[in-house]
């Protein structure tokens, strides 16, 4: 593997902090799911820096980017594209909707509609569109980061379990300590940060670093404490419904790349515990009595991962990666 690849995801999630501040964990997490190819579910009141992070990541590459605010009358369409008659051609021309980007910000995507909501799944999982019969291919690297208001339920659309599985991990932002809102407020009196903000890597380095993390590897000890996690969540007596394959296949690949913000070309136990909770919370469904207990799907699968015996691993110091 080539040396550098945790020194450069250092410089993006430090890139990112100059606007995101007090908050590296979850600028890793971000930063550490566009690198696993996934996309990204966050879950906050509003005010607390979503718009902010997607922007700010998409200016950290020179990605492009676009934003769809979701409310109940938007299309399908409106997201996709459509095919328009042009008059002076005599022919169908099409034209791009805003998921034609490489950094798509879904805002309030609980506003929209299930068939808007729909209409995500297949560039989300096949990286493609497909409109009147033609399937066309979006941009590479390509990043949903979409937002929803767990406060406001009026006019709202709860996300499919379909929906929520594609996405890869779902964050908090939650609220900034004193310092660092004090740091923030005092940024943003004459000027905002992002416009400051420039590219630290391109979007070909950012293909390539995909490319990179998808060959970390993954010692059988290590999958198999994945799958035994993963099947935790279909048999604890909280859970109605479990993590599905996908949900396997999201771990390990979130591990990857985890293990490579670390400096390290093979995964460990300590990178998939450390991922666990925000890639599988969202894609279980528990039961009405842990529902009406007041069960947090977060701790479910804490706990979970803590009954799982941890493998030994040995994983040698010359599979480091040079930083």
């Amino acid at each position: 593997m080539e040396s550098g690849l945790a020194k450069t995801i250092g410089e993006l999630v430090g890139n990112i902090e100059h606007v995101i501040m007090g908050k590296r964990d979850i600028v890793e997490f971000a930063v550490v799911t566009l690198l696993a190819k996934g996309h990204l579910l966050l879950e906050d009141v509003p005010g607390t820096g979503k718009t902010l992070l997607a922007k700010a990541m998409a200016k950290s590459f020179g990605g492009t980017t676009s934003r769809i605010q979701f409310t109940p009358d938007l299309l399908p369409s409106d997201i996709t594209g459509i095919n328009i008659y042009n008059q002076k051609l005599h022919e169908f021309e099409f034209r791009p909707g805003p998921v034609f980007s490489q950094v798509v910000l879904a805002d309030e995507i609980n506003r929209g509609t299930p068939r808007t909501q729909s209409s995500l799944l297949e560039c989300m999982q096949e990286n493609s569109v497909t409109i009147d019969g033609s399937t066309m291919s979006v941009f590479e690297p390509f990043f949903v980061v979409a937002t929803q208001n767990p406060i406001d339920f009026q006019g709202t659309y709860p996300l499919p379990e379909a929906q929520l599985d594609r996405f890869t991990m779902c964050l908090s932002m939650g609220y900034p300590d004193a310092k660092a809102e004090a740091k923030i407020v005092a940024s943003q009196l004459r000027s905002q940060p992002l416009e400051k903000i420039r590219a630290v890597v391109s979007a070909d380095r950012i293909l390539q670093m995909q490319d990179e993390i998808s060959k970390v590897h993954v010692a059988p000890p290590v999958l198999g404490y994945i799958l035994q996690i993963v099947e935790k969540t279909r048999l604890a007596p909280q859970v109605r419904l479990g993590a599905s394959p996908r949900g396997s296949v999201c771990l390990t690949r979130v591990s990857q790349a985890h293990a490579a913000k670390e400096g390290r070309n093979f995964v460990t136990p300590l990178d998939v515990k450390r991922v666990a909770v925000p890639v599988l919370a969202h894609r279980i469904m528990l039961n009405p009595d842990a529902l009406v207990e007041g069960v947090d799907a977060k701790e479910v699968i804490a706990q979970l991962v803590e009954e799982v015996s941890v493998p030994v691993t040995h994983g040698p110091e010359s599979h480091r990666i040079s930083t």
